[in-house]
C-alpha cells in the first residue's frame, strides 16, 4: 500500500497548460491522510458487504492504515522540497511530522482498546467505529499541517463530525453526551469561521504565511486582525478544553465509551494545540504582544478551574476531564513564551500528556462495577488487592499526571514552568504550581482508595491481556521519558522550528 501510494504521488500530473493557473499537485506531504482515508473507506466497504463482519478484521484494516500513515509521515522528516505545497495550503515540516506520528500512535491504542471492549457481551460497538476513528485521525493529521485557515476549518469539521458519532456509540448516556458535544461544537465552529472571515478581511488572504507577511508589513487592517485573533482563540479554546470553554468536557468524558474518551482526550488536544501553535506563532506572530495576555488569562482560568473542580469529583472519568482542563492551562502557560522555547515546552507536554491520559483511561476501561456508575470512586476501592497489576499501572499514570518525579509528567511541568519564567511570567508559573498541588489531591485520592480501602462489590477484567500489555508499554514510556527526557527533547528541538 505504501509503495503504491508513493508511486502515484510521484506520478501525479500537473496543470501548466490549463487556462487558469493551477498549483502543482504534490501529493507526498498528504500521503498520511490518503492512507488513513483509504483504510477508512476499505473498512466501511467491508462492514457494508461482509456477511458477518469481524472485529479482528476491522482492527487489522485500521492498524494497516495507521502503519501506512506513520511510515509515510516518517518519510517526510527529510523533506527537501518547498515548505508549503498544494497552493500553499499544506505545510511540510518536522513540526507536523511529530504531531502526525503522535496522533497515529494514539489512534492505534484507541483501536486496541475498542477491539477489547467490543469483545464484551454487553458491548454496543459496531464495525463503523474503526473507519470513523480513521477519518477523525485524518482530520487531525491534516489540521496540524494546514497552512490555510480554510483547510484548518475543513479539517476541524472532519475530525469533529467523526467524534460526535463516536461519542454517541455507548447507549443513552452517550447519546446525551454526543448531543451536547455537537451543539457546543457547532457553536464554537461558528466563532472559528468568523475568525477566518475577519482574517481574510484584514489581510485579503486566509493562508497563514500570507497573513504573517501582511501583518508584519503593516499592509493589513490591525483592528480586524485583532478581532480575528479573538474569534480564532475562542474556536481553539473549545477544542483544547480551556476554561471558560470547557463546559462540554466532563459530560462528554463521562458519557462517551471509554475507548473513545481515551482516544479523544489525547488526540484532540494534540491536534488542536499543534494547530493553535502554528496560528499564534506564525500567522499572528506580529501580534504577539496582543495575544500573549489572552493566553495568560486562559492559562490562569484553566489551571484553577480544572484543579479545583477535579478535586471535588466522585467519578474518575469526570475527574480526568477536569484534569484535562488544568493540563490545557499548563500547556498555555508554556505558550506565553512566544518563541521556540515555548513551542518546545508545549510539544513535550503534549506528548507526555498523550501517553499519560491514554494509559489512565485504558486502566479505567478495565475496572468495572455492578452499580449504575461504572467509573465511580467506589469501583477503585481495594483495587490493589483485586488486581495489583492494574493498580500499579494506574498509580504510575496518576503520579505522572500529578507531576511527581521520576515520571515524564514532572519533566513536562518543569519545561512549561521554565518557559513561562524565562518569558518573565513568574506569577503565572507560581499559580500553576499552586494548582498542581490542588490537583495532586484528586490523583492521590484515587491511589489511597486503591491501596487502603476494602473492595466494595466491584469486579475487574483481569483476563484482558492485550490492554494490560498496552498499559504496561505506556507506563514504561512514562518512567523512561521521565528519567531520560533527552530521548524526546532531542527530536522536539529539531521539530520546533516552523518553516514559513
Amino acid at each position: 500500500m505504501i509503495a503504491l501510494l508513493w508511486h502515484l504521488a510521484q506520478a501525479a500530473p500537473t496543470g501548466p497548460d490549463a487556462p487558469i493557473p493551477t498549483p502543482e499537485l504534490v501529493f507526498q506531504p498528504i500521503l498520511p491522510e490518503l492512507a488513513l482515508c483509504a483504510a477508512g473507506i476499505l473498512g466501511m466497504l467491508y462492514e457494508a458487504f461482509a456477511r458477518r463482519s469481524s472485529r479482528s478484521v476491522h482492527l487489522a484494516i485500521a492498524l494497516a492504515g495507521l502503519v501506512a500513515a506513520g511510515v509515510t509521515a516518517i518519510m517526510l522528516w527529510s523533506w527537501t522540497g518547498a515548505p508549503t505545497v498544494l497552493g500553499d495550503a499544506v505545510a511540510v515540516d518536522r513540526f507536523s511530522v511529530v504531531a502526525t506520528i503522535v496522533l497515529v500512535l494514539v489512534a492505534a491504542f484507541g483501536c486496541v482498546y475498542a477491539w477489547h471492549e467490543s469483545g464484551r457481551a454487553e458491548a454496543v460497538y459496531r464495525g463503523e467505529f474503526y473507519p470513523l476513528l480513521l477519518f477523525a485521525t485524518a482530520g487531525m493529521t491534516l489540521i496540524v499541517a494546514a497552512n490555510d485557515l480554510i483547510v484548518v476549518f475543513l479539517a476541524l469539521e472532519i475530525l469533529s463530525l467523526s467524534l460526535y458519532v463516536l461519542t454517541g456509540m455507548g447507549g443513552r448516556r452517550s447519546n446525551e453526551a454526543a448531543m451536547k458535544y455537537f451543539l457546543l461544537g457547532a457553536f464554537s465552529s461558528a466563532f472559528f469561521l468568523y475568525g477566518v472571515a475577519m482574517a481574510y478581511g484584514a489581510t485579503t488572504s486566509t493562508k497563514i504565511t500570507t497573513i504573517v507577511a501582511a501583518l508584519a508589513g503593516q499592509t493589513g487592517s490591525q483592528a480586524l486582525a485583532l478581532v480575528a485573533m479573538g474569534f480564532l482563540v475562542i474556536g481553539f479554546g473549545f477544542k483544547i478544553s480551556a476554561a471558560p470553554f470547557h463546559m462540554w468536557t466532563p459530560d462528554v468524558y463521562q458519557g462517551a465509551p471509554t475507548p473513545v474518551v481515551a482516544y479523544m482526550s489525547a488526540a484532540t488536544k494534540v491536534a488542536a494545540f499543534f494547530a493553535l501553535i502554528r496560528v499564534l506563532d506564525v500567522a499572528l506572530q506580529p501580534l504577539t504582544w496582543d495575544w500573549t495576555p489572552i493566553v495568560y488569562a486562559l492559562s490562569v482560568l484553566s489551571v484553577l478551574t480544572g484543579a479545583v473542580l477535579a478535586a471535588a469529583q466522585r467519578d474518575v472519568k469526570r475527574m480526568l476531564a477536569y484534569s484535562a482542563v488544568a493540563h490545557a492551562g499548563f500547556i498555555l502557560a508554556g505558550l506565553t513564551s512566544a518563541n521556540t522555547t515555548g513551542i518546545r515546552a508545549a510539544m513535550f507536554y503534549l506528548i507526555a500528556y498523550a501517553v499519560m491520559t491514554v494509559g489512565a483511561f485504558g486502566v479505567t476501561m478495565l475496572v468495572a462495577t455492578k452499580t449504575d456508575e461504572p467509573s465511580s470512586y467506589d469501583s477503585y476501592d481495594g483495587l490493589a488487592a483485586r488486581s495489583p497489576g492494574l493498580a500499579a499501572l494506574l498509580t504510575v499514570f496518576l503520579l505522572s499526571l500529578a507531576g511527581i518525579p521520576p515520571t515524564v509528567g514532572f519533566i513536562a511541568k518543569l519545561t512549561v514552568f521554565g518557559a513561562a519564567i524565562a518569558a518573565g511570567n513568574w506569577p503565572l508559573a507560581l499559580v500553576c504550581v499552586l494548582a498542581s498541588v490542588i490537583a495532586a489531591y484528586a490523583y492521590l485520592r484515587v491511589i489511597v482508595r486503591m491501596y487502603f480501602r476494602e473492595p466494595r462489590g466491584a469486579v475487574t477484567d483481569d483476563r484482558a491481556v492485550v490492554p494490560q500489555v498496552a498499559g504496561l508499554v505506556l507506563a514504561v514510556t512514562v518512567v523512561v521519558l521521565g528519567v531520560f527526557p533527552r530521548l524526546l527533547s532531542g527530536i522536539i528541538e529539531q521539530a520546533s522550528i516552523l518553516r514559513w
